[in-house]
């Protein structure tokens, strides 16, 4: 509800993050579970814990549908435990497979299990492995999860590349001066076969154009775009809503206004939910597909505002931004835009069945 109100939440200006800066952050507030296992007592995977929690009786369900050796386990991150590292000096605390095996051992499985770190597309990502393994016959569900927590890696590269902002962050504003980082955990129950929200096409590819800046024209996350809604079998027409990546850098918004602008016009609604949420990297595309599932399971006129200062900027092309207030006729078909440093793009299409 408060996405939908376009109100962010505990966003906090942090001066003992970098030196001689001050940088404006997420954090999730509240205590987390303490992990047993001291290899496993991480920030990030005490998120992990904390979220399973929130969904005990899905979890328990799904261990008792299918055999444990059928249900995979794919986590998507960027940093694990590289904070708690630099303390303790722990090899476990920094491996980038930590996520995937502790929610394994957790659980209780013996099955399949992998990490996927591809920067800020990994949610998606780790959706595409699940989506793969299931088709080859090698497990019947997934559970995915998709964890990065603040840490000091990700801000000092970011602010050395002078995309970081003190002030809130802007999407496709005119006055934007960049983004803000965030800190997330989403879990998702997959299943080859049952109902609720359908993954029905998914796109990825690179630009292999720069190592940290997309391709201004967005060729290839055009070509991503157009993939996802061919295995969807629609047109653009039918999808409903557009989830963007949305970072509120000038690279990325001159990228992504291209490419969505290539393929729908200005007859879609867009916007970015980073605003509300914090740019969470590796966690990024997870919270934002699971605002698109709460969207498709609960919509009731509502679309995600794009919430800036109003002042759109006019060199972009004008694609439609999704505002605060108005009313939607329909939301059956919505699409989730993840891009990430190395030109990774990922776009996945979501309907309920």
């Amino acid at each position: 509800k408060k996405a939908l109100d376009g109100e962010n939440g505990n966003f906090i200006l942090s001066d003992d993050l970098i030196k001689a800066s001050k940088v404006r952050v997420g954090i999730i507030t509240g205590n987390l579970p303490e992990i047993k296992n001291p290899d496993y007592n991480t920030r990030c995977n005490r998120l992990i814990l904390k979220t399973l929690e929130l969904m005990e009786n899905n979890i328990n369900e799904l261990l008792k549908k299918y055999d444990r050796t059928r249900i995979g386990i794919i986590a998507a991150t960027t940093n694990s435990g590289v904070e708690e590292f630099e303390k303790t000096n722990n090899y476990n605390h920094y491996k980038l497979g930590s996520p995937a095996k502790f929610l394994q051992e957790y659980l209780g499985l013996n099955g399949y299990f992998a990490t996927v770190s591809t920067a800020c597309s990994s949610g998606i990502k780790a959706f595409i492995a699940a989506r793969d393994l299931m088709r080859e016959g090698i497990i019947d569900s997934a559970v995915i999860v998709c964890v990065d927590p603040i840490t000091k890696v990700p801000l000092y590269g970011f602010n050395s590349l002078g995309v970081l902002s003190k002030e809130p962050s802007l999407p496709f504003g005119k006055n934007r001066s960049g983004m803000n980082i965030g800190e997330a955990c989403a879990v998702f129950i997959t299943e080859k076969e049952g109902g609720g929200i359908k993954v029905s096409g998914i796109g990825e590819n690179s630009d292999t154009y720069h190592m940290t800046t997309p391709d201004p024209n967005g060729i290839e996350a055009v070509n991503a775009i157009n993939q996802a809604l061919t295995e969807a079998g629609i047109k653009p027409a039918d999808i409903d809503y557009i989830n963007a990546h949305g970072t509120g850098t000038i690279s990325n918004d001159i990228m992504e206004t291209n490419a969505i602008y290539k393929v729908f016009g200005s007859k879609v609604p867009v916007s970015s939910t980073k605003q509300l949420t914090g740019h969470c990297l590796g966690a990024a595309a997870g919270i934002e597909i699971a605002l698109c599932c709460k969207l498709l399971d609960n919509f009731k006129g509502k679309l995600y505002p794009n919430v800036y200062d109003d002042i759109f900027d006019d060199s972009l092309p004008h694609i439609q931004l999704a505002k605060k207030g108005n009313c939607y006729n329909s939301c059956k078909k919505v699409m989730c835009n993840s891009f990430g440093f190395g030109g990774t793009n990922a776009i996945i299409i979501l309907e309920k069945e």
